[in-house]
Order: structure tokens, then sequence, then C-alpha cells
């Protein structure tokens, strides 16, 4: 075998490992190798494993057969080697999905955001160095500290999803506040503001359920057959409603009085795409119109404008909008028919 198929097959091996604790076994890297074109006997590989290791830090798990393979755990070089556009993008990136992914995802690609720094920093002469100073990516809304996910858990789960087998379990119950345990078949993971959801079916069922990373206490490999879902897609499940809490099925036909401020961004970022604002009228409001998602994710959107959106239609939310505004006035009342007793309670 030529000098040149070895280099490229070499390259191939090194691009596709793993950082610790992830790995991959010599048997998966048998076939992927095989599905780039290249073959290669168990013995030549494993030959070319201990050869690679010598010059990087590669580290096999010799506890059971398959051996297995990865990088060190905290390894940081990049193949190839990072570009200035790459740098520049990463760091404006990083300030952007912080926010929403948890910590230990971003641990696991830190180390790229760290590098792009390091590329820039390294380059005095064009500037660059203060780039990262001068750019900030602002979240819409108030962003809330992402939960703490256990390491290994999200190795565990995410490993499960991407190789398709089950886990066994424990899991804290939002509603109940215990612990249950039982098997998961993993769908899909959605990253959704501060916390992130685990897809799956549960024991023998077909639904889909969300599982909040952060409430797993423990998961491991299960001896069940993973039950696959080949028809399940992400995209489609987000787009029926299940993370928008549905009120109903489809859209609704929104009509609303806005001021003119919130009408000035609405036309530079539509709310839907068959939107109209009419003209101000005299006092400066404008109405709005459009076909909007019928869930709890736009009426929330709604009802953080306060009195500068007056929903018309549907009735149902302009009802829930109102009934809101109520019960906050009802708290405030009752807060200030209370002061008086308490001054006199501690007059006392």
């Amino acid at each position: 075998m030529s000098q040149r198929s070895s280099l490229f097959r070499h390259l191939a091996i090194l691009q596709m490992l793993p950082r610790a604790p992830q790995s991959l076994s010599t048997t998966t890297i048998q076939l992927r190798l095989e599905d780039q074109g290249f073959r290669i006997t168990p013995r030549s590989l494993q030959r070319d494993l201990e050869r690679l290791a010598e010059q990087f830090p590669l580290v096999c798990d010799t506890s059971g057969k398959p051996y297995k393979w990865s990088y060190t755990r905290h390894y940081s070089s990049d193949l190839p080697a990072m570009d200035t556009v790459t740098a520049l993008t990463l760091v404006l990136a990083e300030e952007t999905v912080r926010s929403l992914l948890p910590k230990v995802a971003m641990d696991k690609i830190g180390y790229r955001f760290e590098s792009a720094r390091k590329h820039l920093e390294n380059m005095q002469a064009n500037g660059f160095t203060k780039w990262s100073q001068r750019v900030r990516a602002i979240p819409n809304g108030k962003s809330l500290i992402a939960a703490e996910i256990d390491p290994d858990i999200w190795e565990q789960l995410t490993d499960a999803l991407l190789n398709g087998y089950a886990v066994d379990v424990e899991y804290l119950s939002r509603f109940k506040g215990e612990l249950k345990s039982f098997t998961l078949h993993p769908q899909g993971l959605v990253a959704r503001d501060s916390s992130s959801y685990l897809l799956a079916t549960v024991n023998e069922h077909d639904d889909i359920r969300q599982f909040a990373l952060h409430r797993f206490r423990r998961a491991q490999p299960s001896a069940q057959l993973y039950r696959a879902r080949a028809e399940f897609n992400v995209q489609t499940y987000i787009d029926q409603g299940a993370f928008g809490f549905p009120l109903e099925d489809g859209t609704v036909k929104l009509q609303a009085r806005i001021t003119s401020a919130v009408a000035w961004l609405l036309a530079e970022t539509p709310l839907c795409a068959d939107q109209h604002l009419s003209e101000p009228d005299d006092d400066g409001w404008v109405m709005l119109e459009g076909s909007v998602p019928n869930d709890q994710q736009t009426l929330w959107w709604i009802m953080g404008f306060g009195a500068r959106i007056d929903v018309l239609h549907p009735l149902s939310w302009r009802e829930h909008i109102h009934e809101q505004a109520r019960a906050v006035l009802g708290m405030h009342s009752s807060a200030s028919a209370q002061q008086p007793e308490m001054k006199k309670a501690l007059e006392r």
C-alpha cells in the first residue's frame, strides 16, 4: 500500500476519533473507514492506531474487546488549522450559543472558542485582537442561567441517541417531586431557552415525551431492545406545537391595535408571512392583521408588550389578557389594603 494511501487513511482515523470519555471501537472505526473507501484488516488497523498513538494523545480502553480508542479528554487541536474568517465567526457565535446550550455542551466545544480567541490575539498587526471586545450578541428577552446537567448523564444520553440504543434511567418528576425509573428509547434532542430536552418513547409506549436533561439522576445502557421511530422528525414535532404549548391545532387570525413603535418593529421584522399593517389613525394606533400559531408562546409574546397591543380577535385571547390584568390589579389592591395593618403591627 502506498504512503499516500496510508496518509489519507491516517487522517481519516484522526478526524473520526472523539474525545474521552466518548470512544470508538476498532470494529466501528474499520466500518467507517470502509464507508470512505479504505480497505484494511483488523490487525493493520490496530497497528495504525498504535503508530498514531506515538504522535498524538490517543488512549486505548483495553478493558474489553473490541478495544476502544479516543483522544484524551482535554486535547484541543483541530484538523485543519483555523482560518481568520472562522475565528471571527466563532467569537461572535459564542455569545449567541452560550445562552442556548447547557454548560456541559459548551464545555465540549469551548476549546474551539478558545482557539478562535488565541488565533485573533496572535494577529497583532491587523487590529483583530480587539474584535471580540467590539461585538456582542444580545438575546431577545431575558435569558435565564442554563440548568446544570450531570456531564456523565449528558454523555450517556447523547451517545444513546446517536448510536440508537435504549437507556435505563432515574428521573425526577417535576409535578410529584419523586424519582421514577423506566426505560427510554431516545428519538431527538432539543435545546430550548435555558433548558435542554430529550425526546423519547417510554418503555413499550409509542408516543414521544419530553424529558428535561437536568432532572435525570441516573442513565445507563439498557438490556431492552431499542425501539426506533424511523418516521419521527424533530422539526415536524416542533411545527406541530410540541414546544409552543398549543392552545389548539392550526393558526388563528389575529387582529390587534398596536402603537406606532410596535408597528415600526413589525414592519421591519414581521410577525407572520401574511401580516398587514394599516396606516396610523388620528391617535397613532395601527391595525395589525395576520395568521399566527394558536399557541401559548405567541400569546405570551403579545402579553409582553402590555398596553402597547390591544387584541381584538380572537376573543379568547382578549379575555385571557384582560383576566390576567384584573388578577394583577387585584394583587396590587390586596397588598395596598394590607399595608396600614402591617404598619400598625410594626408600631406596636
